[in-house]
């Protein structure tokens, strides 16, 4: 199914975040996004899994930290996700899961928000830099972070 020829599927918004913190900080954006269709990518850990009862999971593969290997298989998972679903928007709050998800979709035409995580605050993370030019928006936790990020608009902490 392509994305633009949908057959009919309400849109969806795809959720993708690195299990763990990255993950807690998406969960915390509930009251936003409950009242849509949605689909998270994360790691298949107990954690996310149980936490993510009943959603629709795709699984993304680990560990992401300077593996090419899963970066490329990422970069399939991202591929095969946004061809087969209508996606409304991509938002994320990383690591480095987010990176193939957020090129491939700015690619397809498809929004894509990044939220930097709070916890940091002096320097921005590796990956909000390698994902910055293909955001439609970049949110950010404190004022501080907007010295990284000037364009960036404060959401206020998630968490």
């Amino acid at each position: 199914m392509d994305a633009n020829n949908d057959g009919g599927e309400p849109p969806v918004l795809l959720l993708v975040g690195s299990s763990g913190g990255h993950l807690a900080q998406l969960l915390a954006l509930r009251p936003w996004y409950e009242q849509w269709r949605r689909c998270w990518v994360t790691f298949d850990t107990p954690e996310a899994v149980s936490l993510l009862a009943g959603e629709d999971l795709v699984p993304a593969h680990h560990p992401t930290t300077r593996n090419v290997p899963n970066l490329l298989r990422n970069a399939l998972l991202a591929w095969r996700v946004l061809r087969g679903r209508r996606v409304a928007a991509v938002v994320t709050t990383g690591a480095g899961v987010a990176v193939p998800f957020v090129v491939l979709a700015r690619l397809r035409r498809i929004p894509t928000v990044y939220i930097e995580v709070y916890d940091r605050i002096d320097t921005p993370t590796l990956t909000a830099r390698l994902c910055r030019p293909f955001l439609s928006a970049m949110l950010v936790q404190w004022d501080e972070q907007r010295r990284q990020y000037p364009e960036a608009t404060v959401v206020g902490t998630l968490l």
